[in-house]
């Protein structure tokens, strides 16, 4: 299992981004996969997710309505689109997967995870 994420960079407030990872060696159907965000001095914590069950998905309550998750499962890949940027969304940003229904919520109980990528978003 490879997962390769790019698309970060420094935006100002309000701007946008899309995010993208690149996932290998594995096939979707069976993976849940989404994506993790760490700040600085603080954890890693779950930003959103795609099942592999039954294609639910969820974000946590600090994205909902700005961020979108999507998969092209022809490309391999996911995205993360995060629009009307703020800058407590600075983070490195981290796509993951897991095998099975769900990400856990716990992102020391997830198994692959791709190289991050820094999201700067100043004022």
């Amino acid at each position: 299992v490879q997962l390769q994420a790019s698309g970060g960079g420094l935006v100002q407030l309000g701007d946008s981004l899309r995010l993208s990872c690149a996932a290998s060696g594995f096939t979707l159907d069976y993976y849940a996969i989404g994506w993790f965000c760490q700040a600085p001095g603080k954890e890693r914590e779950e930003v959103s997710c795609i099942s592999s069950k039954d294609g639910s998905i969820y974000y946590a309550d600090s994205v909902k309505g700005r961020f979108t998750i999507s998969r092209d499962r022809a490309k391999g890949t996911m995205y993360l689109q995060m629009n009307s940027l703020k800058p407590e969304d600075t983070a490195v940003y981290y796509c993951a997967a897991e095998r099975g229904a769900r990400l856990p919520e716990d992102s020391t109980r997830v198994t692959h995870w791709g190289l991050g990528t820094l999201v700067t978003v100043s004022s």
